[in-house]
């Protein structure tokens, strides 16, 4: 059975950092294309970052230059870290699983499973 289980969300200042991890079982990690996704009430779930199981990444526009993503193969993991956060980066943040795990993925139907997620605020 795959489960996803994130964590690192919080509360955080303008400016700050957090860095969310997401820990896979069901022996899929390998072999599958990793993605966080956030969203806010009343919005459809976005893309933040995709890495391939070769570690080809995306990031979205946005974040670029503020957002790593990353995975460690033998923690069967996939982070996130955020920097310099913004007022406007607040949602709920999920880990996902696709496959194959060869390409990236930016739409969220391609996913065939996905985390709990873990809620990210930024306030003063």
């Amino acid at each position: 059975q795959v489960q996803l289980v994130e964590s690192g969300g919080g509360l955080v200042q303008p400016g700050g950092s957090l860095r969310l991890s997401c820990a896979v079982s069901g022996n899929i990690f390998s072999v599958s294309t990793m993605g966080w996704y956030r969203q806010t009430p009343g919005k459809e779930r976005e893309l933040v970052a995709s890495i391939t199981k070769y570690g080809s990444i995306t990031v979205e526009d946005s974040m670029k230059g503020r957002f790593t993503i990353s995975r460690d193969l033998a923690k069967n993991s996939v982070y996130l870290q955020m920097n310099s956060l913004k007022l406007e980066d607040t949602a709920v943040y999920y880990c996902a699983v696709s496959f194959p795990g060869n390409v990236l993925v930016y739409t969220a139907d391609k996913y065939n499973y996905w985390g709990q997620g873990t809620q990210v605020t930024v306030s003063s």
